[in-house]
């Protein structure tokens, strides 16, 4: 590993949510730039990379995909600790993916167990808002709002995976985020561990199909 890699700083974060509210398309959009109207559901949990630049610093935005079904959720624990940031997202077209962040949060608390958990960073996203041209909109930008605000002025973007409608601008502020909230971590250190829990694991499907 060179001494460029070296110095460059590893944000891991986690992105939550119901079932088919875009978590993956999102992610995709951000990294390759390209939309699929036919993903298949994430099984388990499946991570992609982005490098950038933030300030003076070269950060690798390491963002991990969880699947959205609850038989999948017992898989948190070994996925979510260590993240810098926690991304929940939600289908403004879907009333019970809204009503679901709070359990989504919660179970973030609970697996990655954060030392300052009253403190650590999330943000929301309410991704589709391209659907129907917004008239099949049942979250308007206002709840959403107040959510966030009833837990301490969390950010919220409205997003549209499929037109790639504010999803540089949220992930930027995730990466700002997740790198104000960082604890600093060796990347060649960190992928050697990575590496090793996921060949004990690759038998269990943790990938995304």
């Amino acid at each position: 590993m060179d001494v460029s890699t070296k110095k460059r700083t590893l944000l891991k974060v986690i992105v939550l949510g119901d079932s088919g509210v875009g978590k993956t398309s999102l992610m995709n959009q951000y990294v390759y730039k390209k939309f699929n109207q036919h993903y298949k559901a994430t099984i388990g949990a499946d991570f992609v990379t982005k490098e950038l630049q933030i300030d003076d610093k070269q950060v690798t935005l390491q963002i991990w995909d969880t699947a959205g079904q609850e038989r999948f959720q017992s898989l948190g624990a070994a996925f979510y600790r260590g993240a810098e940031c926690c991304v929940i997202v939600f289908d403004v077209n879907a009333h019970k993916s809204f009503e679901a962040m709070n359990t989504w949060r919660e179970e973030f608390l609970k697996q990655a167990d954060p030392d300052t958990p009253d403190n650590f960073p999330f943000i929301l996203l309410g991704n589709k808002i391209d659907m129907d041209g917004g008239n099949s909109r049942v979250v308007t930008e206002k709840q959403a709002k107040e959510w966030c605000a009833f837990r301490g002025n969390i950010p919220y973007f409205e997003t549209s995976a499929k037109e790639g409608y504010n999803v540089d601008e949220a992930f930027l502020c995730v990466a700002k985020t997740a790198l104000a909230n960082e604890q600093g971590c060796d990347l060649e250190t960190y992928f050697q561990g990575i590496s090793e829990s996921l060949s004990g694991t690759e038998q269990k499907g943790f990938c995304a199909c």
